[in-house]
C-alpha cells in the first residue's frame, strides 16, 4: 500500500497532519473512540466503528461461505446474482471484477434490467443483501426471483440466501420462512461494510479469494492505525478535508481508477454519503483517464488516481491490494469527518427521497410523468412542464446557471447493462461547461451520492433522464410495478432536490439510443 502526494500539496497539508498525529486520531479510531466527531455524532458513532476490525472478525465467515458455495456447485449452480443497493452492491462488484470472476449485480428497479437477471434459473442462486431489511428495491427484487423460481418449479428456499443485520425485519421473516441467512456485523454501516458479510458472501460464492482479501486488509491495519507521518490515511484524510480550509479551497476531487475497475464507484458512495451533510461535504467525481476534467482540472478540484507514479498534474496517487485500499479509504474518510466535525456514519437526507417516492406511489401522480420538466429555483416551486420541442431552450436555461463552484449531476434511470452508451453524456457536459460532472445510474445513486446532493453544499445542477418502458414487470404482492416504482423514485428525488432549491431538468426518453444522439447535440452546443 502506497500513497504519493505532490510536493506542493504535502507542504499545504503538513501542519494538519502534524496536528492529527498529536491528537492520536488514527489510534483513537482503531480504539473505537466514538467521541471523535463531536457530541451530536456520539450516539451513532458508538455503534458504527466495527469496521476497524472487520478484517479479523469476518474470518469466521469464510468456512461457511465456501461450504455453501461448494454445495451450490455440486447441485450444478454456478451463476450468482446479487440483489443489493449502495455499499451492499458496490463492494462485491469491485471485489469480483478485481478477481476476474462473474457476479450479476442487480441494483436497479428498471423492469428490463430486472427481467434480464431472471434467466438461466436452473443454474442460478441469488444473494439478497439489505442491512435494514426494509429496502424497497431489494424487497422487490427478492419477490421477482421468488416468483420466477416458483414458476420454473424450483423451491426459492434452495436458491436464495439472505444477508442482513441480526434482528432486522428481513432476518426475522427469512429465518421463519426457512431461508439460509448470514448476519453482518450490526456495528458497521452499509458503506463501510466491504469486509463484512455484505462484501464476502456474494464475492465468495462467485469465486473471489475472500481469504486473501481479509488478509491484506488485516496486514494494513497496523500502518493505518499508527500516529505517524508514514500513515497514508492521515494524508488522504487531510487532503479531502482541506476542502473546508480558507486557503486553496477545494471541495471536490476527481478519482480515476481505470486499472481497478469499479473502485472509484465504491469510493464515491463512501465519501459522498459520509461527508455530504450540514451544507458541507467532499464531492468525489469518478472519471476515466481521458476525461475532459483530467486534461484541465477545475480550480476547486483535486486529481486522485490509482497508479504507481505521480504525473505533473496529479495531486495524489495511491496503490495497493484491494483489502488494503478498502481500509485506507475508510480510515481517511473517518479522519476527514473528524477534521470537518461532521458525523461520517449517518445519512440524514437519504430518507427524504424515499418518502417522496412512497407518496407518489400512493397517489395518482405516481402513474404519470411529463416528458421534459424544468424545476425552477423559486421557493417551494416544483417546476413547470416544457414540451419536447423546447428541450434546447430548457437545457440552455439550465446550463446558464452553472457557476464557478458548480458541479453537474447526470442521473440516468435506465437499464445500465443495456445502455452503457449513456455514460458518454458525462464527458460531453464536462467539455462544454469546464466543471466536474458526476454520473449516476438511478436508483442506485440514491443510496450513495443522493445524500450529498441534498445535504452537501448547494452547488448541484441536476439532469435526470428517464424512459417510457415498453414492457413492465409486476411485483408479486405489491400494488405497483417495477416501472411505476422507478418512475416514482426519479420524480420523488427531483421534487426533493427542487424543494431544496436546486435546479433540475427531467427528460423522459422514448427510444434511448436514438434520443442519446440528440441529447449529445443539445448538451454540446
Amino acid at each position: 500500500m502506497k500513497l504519493l502526494v505532490a510536493e506542493n500539496l504535502q507542504n499545504q497539508l503538513r501542519e494538519t497532519v502534524s496536528k492529527l498525529i498529536q491528537s492520536e486520531i488514527a489510534s483513537e479510531i482503531a480504539a473505537k473512540n466514538h467521541t471523535l466527531w463531536g457530541p451530536d455524532a456520539e450516539s451513532e458513532a458508538s455503534i458504527r466503528l466495527g469496521w476497524v476490525e472487520s478484517a479479523q472478525t469476518s474470518v469466521d465467515l469464510i468456512a461457511d461461505i465456501l461450504l455453501q458455495r461448494d454445495k451450490f456447485h455440486v447441485a450444478g449452480i454456478n451463476r450468482f446474482v446479487l440483489c443489493g443497493m449502495g455499499g451492499s452492491s458496490l463492494a462485491p462488484e469491485v471485489i469480483t471484477k478485481t478477481s476476474g470472476v462473474e457476479l450479476v449485480v442487480l441494483d436497479s428497479t428498471a423492469p428490463d434490467q430486472v427481467k434480464s437477471a431472471l434467466i438461466d434459473l436452473d443454474r442460478t442462486a441469488v444473494v439478497v443483501s439489505s442491512k435494514s431489511g426494509s429496502t424497497v428495491e431489494t424487497d422487490s427484487q427478492k419477490r421477482a426471483f421468488e416468483a420466477a423460481f416458483r414458476n420454473a418449479g424450483i423451491n426459492p428456499l434452495d436458491r436464495i440466501v439472505i444477508v442482513t443485520d441480526p434482528g432486522s425485519p428481513l432476518d426475522q421473516t427469512s429465518r421463519e420462512t426457512g431461508y439460509k441467512v448470514y448476519n453482518a456485523d450490526p456495528n458497521v454501516g452499509g458503506r463501510y461494510s466491504a469486509l463484512t458479510a455484505f462484501g464476502l458472501v456474494p464475492s465468495g460464492f462467485a469465486g473471489a479469494d475472500i481469504s486473501q482479501l481479509l488478509s491484506s486488509a488485516s496486514n494494513a491495519g497496523a500502518a493505518l492505525s499508527s500516529d505517524s507521518e508514514d500513515n497514508p490515511a492521515l494524508w488522504l484524510g487531510a487532503a479531502m478535508a482541506r476542502s473546508q480550509a480558507a486557503v486553496g479551497f477545494k471541495d471536490k476531487f476527481l478519482i480515476e481508477t481505470d486499472e481497478l475497475s469499479g473502485f472509484g464507484d465504491w469510493v464515491e458512495q463512501l465519501v459522498a454519503e459520509s461527508t455530504g451533510k450540514l451544507g458541507r461535504g467532499i464531492l468525489p467525481v469518478v472519471v476515466s483517464r481521458n476525461a475532459p476534467e483530467v486534461a484541465a482540472v477545475p480550480q476547486d478540484t483535486l486529481l486522485i488516481r490509482f497508479g504507481s507514479a505521480l504525473s505533473a498534474t496529479d495531486d495524489i496517487v495511491f496503490s495497493g491490494d484491494l483489502g488494503e485500499l478498502f481500509l485506507l479509504w475508510e480510515y481517511a474518510t473517518a479522519i476527514a469527518g473528524n477534521l470537518m466535525q461532521i458525523n461520517p456514519f449517518d445519512q440524514p437526507n437519504v430518507e427524504s427521497a424515499k418518502i417522496a417516492a412512497r407518496t407518489l406511489l400512493d397517489s395518482p401522480m405516481g402513474k404519470s410523468y411529463p416528458d421534459v420538466v424544468y424545476h425552477a429555483m423559486e421557493l417551494n416551486s416544483y417546476g413547470f412542464e416544457i414540451r419536447g420541442d423546447t428541450l434546447d431552450a430548457a437545457a440552455e436555461q439550465l446550463l446558464k446557471d452553472v457557476q464557478e463552484d458548480s458541479y453537474i449531476s447526470l442521473q440516468v434511470y435506465l437499464n445500465r447493462n443495456a445502455y452503457p452508451q449513456m455514460e458518454a453524456l458525462r464527458d460531453v457536459l464536462a467539455k462544454r461547461t469546464g466543471r466536474p460532472v458526476t454520473f449516476g445510474w438511478g436508483p442506485r445513486f440514491l443510496h450513495s451520492t443522493g445524500q450529498y446532493h441534498k445535504g452537501g453544499p448547494l452547488q448541484g445542477i441536476f439532469i435526470q433522464i428517464t424512459q417510457d418502458f415498453s414492457s413492465d414487470l409486476e411485483i408479486e404482492g405489491r400494488p405497483f410495478s417495477f416501472g411505476t416504482l422507478i418512475g416514482a423514485q426519479a420524480q420523488g428525488d427531483a421534487k426533493v432536490l427542487a424543494d431544496n432549491g436546486s435546479k433540475v431538468l427531467s427528460i423522459k426518453l422514448t427510444n434511448p439510443l436514438e434520443d442519446l444522439e440528440e441529447l449529445k447535440q443539445v448538451f454540446a452546443s
